[in-house]
């Protein structure tokens, strides 16, 4: 049995939520699943994604294999470069204090930017709504379009 961690489509029609889940590889895609390991919402301005890095990274090392959109989030989200940092202390390139170090400092230079680009986000979206609508100007009825 091989083991995929994947989407798990839920919401209505043309508004996506996912759940992200461990799943047989031979199971329909919002079929029978192993584990859930979190939620993904991308509708959300950056998107919303609520992950269990333990479980996560308790199934990568099982074996289980990422489809393409879950490994970007599990990048995102530091699964992948806490995987990376404790293959390196079971190599014996740097103890386990120093991996937790690192990635720490990662994660709250991480949490920084997302913190930014969200008040970005939000300063855009005030800005467009403060600024005066301008509304398409209509033709004169002897101007312009088909004469006839």
């Amino acid at each position: 049995m091989s083991a995929k961690i994947r989407l798990q489509r839920h919401g209505s029609k043309k508004r996506p939520f996912y759940f992200i889940v461990v799943a047989d590889s031979r199971a329909p895609r919002d079929g029978k699943f192993i584990q859930k390991l979190g939620t993904y919402n991308p509708l959300t301005i950056p998107a919303t994604i609520q992950l269990d890095r333990q479980k996560a990274l308790e199934w990568l090392n099982k074996g289980a294999t990422p489809t393409d959109t879950v490994r970007r989030i599990l990048s995102f989200k530091g699964v992948l470069y806490l995987k990376h940092l404790l293959r390196g202390v079971g190599l014996g390139l740097f103890d386990e204090a120093t991996a937790m170090e690192k990635f720490t400092k990662w994660s709250a230079e991480h949490e920084a930017q997302v913190k930014r680009r969200q008040e970005e986000s939000y300063r855009q979206k005030r800005a467009r709504r403060a600024a005066p609508g301008r509304r398409p100007e209509r033709k004169a009825e002897g101007e312009g379009g088909s004469e006839g």
